[in-house]
């Protein structure tokens, strides 16, 4: 896979179109844009926060890295790279191919984009932007990304509720595990471009839940309706068992999720107590294509 920078950047202030000089990201009224020493972009204005640090903790981040570099997951990320990588836009005959545009939105540490970037083909360039609400998850992906050779992605720090990407650019989004907002998703999904949304099934880490809560609460039923301006076009079911073979690996998985805040004092001295635990892995990858526009 062949890579270009991501260019098509909006200011999250107004929305216009950004340009890049130098060390710095610009638009036209004049809102400037740092990138920091360690190659990534603050585009979260104050205004646009919920709380001082939102997003994952420093912590979390670095459980859900340590957890993720031992493998468990693989599965989730080829198929995740496979779905992304299938249907790709045909190149017009006689013509340069121009870059696939793909936003992880929700991006972490980066895993996923890291992934795809290791799977794509070659004679395709991609333009790769991963973004996440917590500074300590972009700063992360930023720093893995600056030990390898190559530049492959570009990072910022922003907010799925306002993406600053140009409207009607991006050929894929990746929303894993993370806070949809169709919406915006639409605006900056080309007609034709696709969403692949994963989410957690209903035996996901099931027997982690079973240590750690009391009583399993029943699985709310999924609609089966496509967010406006997107039609499903499949959905395919990850599912398997994984052995977590010592409590760091464990302790790391539920640091992780939300259930590290929902779990009792109790729970996660059980959790702590033990020394293996098999789970059961179950994601729901969903495929939805932006629709054209209608006239």
């Amino acid at each position: 896979m062949s890579f270009l920078p991501f260019s098509a950047l909006a200011c999250p202030l107004d929305g216009d179109p950004m340009h890049r000089e130098g060390q710095t990201w610009r638009c036209a009224a004049g809102h400037s844009y740092d990138i920091a020493k360690q190659g990534y972009t603050h585009l979260l204005p104050v205004q646009h926060k919920r709380s001082r640090d939102p997003g994952d903790s420093k912590e979390m981040v670095a459980a859900r890295q340590r957890f993720l570099d031992t493998g468990h997951y693989q599965p989730i990320a080829d198929a995740v790279s496979r779905m992304a990588l299938a249907d790709l836009p045909a190149a017009e005959v006689g013509a340069e191919r121009e870059a696939v545009h793909c936003l992880d939105a929700g991006c972490g540490d980066g895993y996923y984009l890291r992934q795809l970037a290791d799977a794509g083909p070659q004679e395709t360039p991609f333009a790769l932007l991963g973004l996440d609400i917590s500074k300590w998850a972009v700063l992360s992906a930023a720093k893995q990304e600056r030990s390898t050779s190559q530049s492959r992605a570009s990072w910022v720090v922003a907010s799925n509720a306002k993406l600053p990407v140009q409207g009607g650019v991006l050929d894929r989004v990746l929303c894993l595990f993370g806070f949809p907002v169709y919406p915006e998703f639409v605006r900056a999904l080309k007609p034709g471009g696709q969403l692949l949304q994963a989410d957690a099934g209903p035996d996901h880490l099931r027997e982690l839940r079973e240590i750690i809560y009391p009583s399993l609460k029943p699985e709310r039923e999924r609609s089966e309706v496509a967010p406006d301006g997107l039609v499903r076009r499949g959905v395919e079911t990850i599912r398997y068992a994984t052995t977590l073979d010592n409590v760091e690996t464990i302790v790391d998985l539920l640091a992780m999720t939300p259930h590290l805040y929902r779990a009792s004092t109790e729970g996660r001295a059980r959790v702590e107590a033990l020394d293996s635990l098999t789970v059961t892995v179950d994601v729901r990858l969903t495929r939805f294509e932006r629709l054209p526009e209608s006239d």
